[in-house]
């Protein structure tokens, strides 16, 4: 009897205990459930698309380079970072003293070369004058001496042949005379011309210098917004900054680009090889832009280029293609250099089951669903048909209208959704 009555209630404590311990499960299994975040599994249109970071930019716009002078290029200013400015005004200016210093020798030999050319000159003149004037006196003779030899028959023989002499001597010296002219002549215009190949010589030299050092104030062609390249010599293996005062560049180094605001906008970005083969022309896309909040700008892919592209910007260099997509409508709101994030549309799946990205999980290689039932949670395997960073479309396994966990309902925090 003892035994009967202890057994009684042994199994009585158990069964209280059991039931106890159910009540204390369900009322955890209903506070779990209500804690954990469901979303409702859609119908719709599923748009799988292609993420690409880049940069605003204009249809059109002019580089200027550092200019090709050789000195040393330091730069004395510089136009600041998305100034407006007009054409004529002044983008950057380099040091160029050593120049001057140039320049001033340069118009020193200038002035000696010219004086060179004068005296030349002026010699010319002088002997010009003594050869003429030495001439003029040789004719005077020959005709005095065709006047002796035409008194030859009221002179003795001996007198006539000695006015005959005298008028051989006298052309003799004429024709001296003529010859020296020709000469000096001839000579002084050597020297005169090779003269002018010194003075021609230096200035060139004096044209040029002025040339070169008007090409260190560069000056804006057009009217436009200023964006400052960056100084692909100072990245130290990071990002590259952008030109600024003190800086030392090269000759036709990329400074300043000059958009033409009214040409219209465009987005460039680079492409990954392994990215390149799903983009072709004419896609649509949709803009965001980092600066414009709240908003989206439509696109469509209008060109990719047919080379990889390095950039400089960081180190190494990766090699990239470039993406260009044209926006269908300019807004004030945009501007050249602006950052922004461009999507491109791959492929459109209407009538499609789609949950968020973060509803789906990976299971010991499974990709599951935690399908809500009252205040519990089913997991349930899924088929995916094709996935983007935001949505995941789903050929079977949820219908629409079902609820899903976007956390993982039987662990503390989220567990490895799948990517």
């Amino acid at each position: 009897m003892i035994r009967q009555r202890r057994t009684r209630r042994l199994v009585l404590a158990g069964t209280l205990l059991l039931t106890a311990a159910g009540a204390v499960f369900a009322v955890r299994v209903r506070n779990s459930g209500s804690a954990v975040p469901t979303v409702a599994v859609t119908r719709g249109e599923f748009i799988d698309y292609l993420a690409l970071r880049g940069s605003v930019k204009a249809n059109r716009e002019v580089m200027l380079p550092a200019p090709a002078v050789p000195t040393d290029l330091q730069i004395v200013q510089l136009v600041q970072n998305g100034a407006t400015v007009r054409q004529g005004d002044v983008m950057a200016a380099f040091d160029s003293t050593q120049l001057q210093r140039d320049l001033d020798q340069h118009e020193t030999d200038l002035r000696q070369a010219d004086a060179q050319v004068e005296g030349i000159r002026a010699n010319a003149r002088s002997q010009e004058e003594q050869d003429l004037t030495d001439l003029a006196a040789a004719r005077f003779n020959v005709e005095r001496a065709k006047l002796d030899v035409s008194k030859q028959e009221i002179l003795s023989q001996i007198d006539g042949e000695k006015a005959k002499l005298a008028l051989a001597d006298a052309e003799q010296a004429q024709r001296q005379a003529e010859e020296k002219l020709k000469a000096d002549r001839a000579g002084f215009a050597a020297d005169l011309d090779k003269q002018r190949q010194v003075r021609d010589k230096a200035l060139f030299d004096v044209n040029r210098q002025k040339r070169w050092i008007q090409m260190m104030t560069v000056r804006a062609p057009i009217n436009g917004m200023v964006t400052l390249e960056n100084n692909t010599r100072m990245g130290n293996g990071g990002m590259s900054p952008q030109w600024k005062v003190g800086d030392r560049a090269w000759a036709g180094a990329q400074m300043v680009a000059l958009p033409d605001l009214g040409g219209g906008l465009r987005f460039e970005a680079a492409v990954e090889e392994s990215d390149r083969g799903q983009l072709r022309d004419g896609q649509e896309a949709v803009l965001r832009v980092d600066a414009v909040s709240g908003a989206d700008f439509a696109g469509k892919l209008s060109g990719i280029s047919p080379l990889t592209k390095p950039d400089f910007t960081t180190w190494p260099p990766p090699q990239n293609f470039i993406a260009t997509i044209e926006l269908v409508s300019n807004d004030a709101r945009l501007r050249p250099g602006m950052s922004a994030t461009a999507r491109v549309t791959l492929e459109r799946m209407p009538n499609t089951i789609i949950v968020p990205a973060e509803a789906v999980f990976l299971r010991s290689g499974r990709n599951v669903v935690f399908v809500q039932h009252g205040s519990a949670f089913d997991e349930r395997t899924i088929e995916v048909a094709r996935r983007n960073r935001e949505k995941v479309a789903i050929a079977r396994g949820v219908s629409p209208g079902e609820k899903v966990a976007t956390r993982d309902p039987f662990a503390g925090g989220p567990e490895g959704a799948a990517q």
